[in-house]
């Protein structure tokens, strides 16, 4: 397992890691929030790398580190790329990160398979371990035919108490896109078992996102419909709801987003919680036309009809949002200037 920092500055690192891991991840005071992504703008050879974004709203964001990647791709990835960064908090004061380990600008590699995901665990936000799982190789007697490994997400099972990764698969057959999960071991650098499925949608699934409340779990992802040729005529969000973490999954078949009837395509949902309401945020990725836009609930059943843009110095694609603490965002703002 490889370190972003210098051995120098371990000693500082360490000393910091004791007071983060010690602090309760209950009833913190939050002040801001931290938007992981990969660009969608500039160089295409440096669009598929970790950047940081932070804002005291959820509603205006400014770029750190001038926009630029907070972690070198090719030091983390075996593709020499990362898409699809989700970040969260974890129980015991760490925070964590997963994306697709997948360089599409690559000439000898484009939108072909990908080899798996990206790990990494940090104490401050600021230095990150990292680790690779390559899915046909570490698991290669019933996942030797993976195709695609794409966008994982990590969500903390509270009856297991462990940190459960899951992420779509298509296999080499490119029939389905099925969500599969596994634990991750203690120290974040793989998975403990072998991958089972989570959730098959009737039509499939990408960039799926769970989020939990009141008793529910709420699985969003981008859907499709198909007519009885098999033929895909609407995409868009949905969402599938279940009791429990494991499934199982009940399919709802509704779309989300304001594009679903449109020509406007839209991918890569977030939902994340604002700091002061109890209210909800579902955000996407307009992919092909350079937005990223968003809606709102306070049930995670019903959306408002009329999305809403960001206000932003960066041009995101499919990434995610985690709250953050007056003391983190100062933290974040002193070790990656604001753009």
């Amino acid at each position: 397992m490889k370190r972003t920092c210098l051995l120098a500055l371990w000693g500082a690192v360490m000393a910091m890691m004791t007071s983060c891991t010690t602090k309760s991840t209950q009833n913190l005071d939050f002040a801001g929030y931290l938007f992981a992504y990969f660009e969608g703008g500039g160089d295409p050879h440096q669009q598929e790398q970790l950047r940081f974004a932070i804002s005291e709203d959820a509603m205006n964001w400014h770029a750190l580190n001038g926009n630029r990647s907070i972690i070198a791709s090719d030091t983390i990835s075996n593709s020499g790329g990362i898409r699809d960064p989700y970040i969260m908090r974890g129980e015991e004061g760490y925070y964590y990160m997963v994306a697709t380990d997948m360089y599409t600008h690559d000439p000898a590699q484009g939108w072909g398979s990908n080899p798996g995901i990206v790990l990494l665990r940090s104490a401050d936000l600021i230095h990150w371990d990292h680790a690779k799982i390559h899915l046909a190789n570490d698991f290669p007697e019933n996942f030797g035919d993976a195709y695609w490994v794409w966008a994982p997400q990590c969500i903390y099972d509270r009856e297991a108490k462990k940190y459960m990764i899951y992420f779509t698969l298509q296999r080499s057959d490119r029939r389905s896109l099925i969500t599969y999960y596994a634990y991750a071991n203690e120290d974040f650098t793989g998975f403990e078992s072998e991958p089972r499925q989570l959730f098959a949608a009737k039509y499939g699934s990408i960039d799926n996102d769970i989020i939990y409340k009141d008793g529910v779990y709420h699985l969003f992802y981008k859907g499709n419909t198909k007519d009885e040729h098999g033929h895909e005529y609407k995409n868009g969000i949905q969402q599938a709801t279940s009791e429990s973490l494991m499934g199982p999954w009940v399919e709802d078949f509704k779309y989300l987003d304001a594009y679903a009837d449109t020509h406007t395509a839209v991918e890569g949902s977030g939902v994340f919680k604002l700091n002061d309401k109890e209210e909800y945020i579902l955000m996407y990725d307009l992919y092909g036309s350079g937005r990223y836009e968003f809606q709102r609930s306070t049930d995670l059943y019903t959306f408002t009809e009329q999305p809403e843009s960001f206000t932003k110095d960066f041009f995101p694609r499919h990434g995610t949002i985690m709250s953050v603490t007056a003391e983190e965002l100062e933290r974040l703002k002193a070790n990656f200037q604001l753009r």
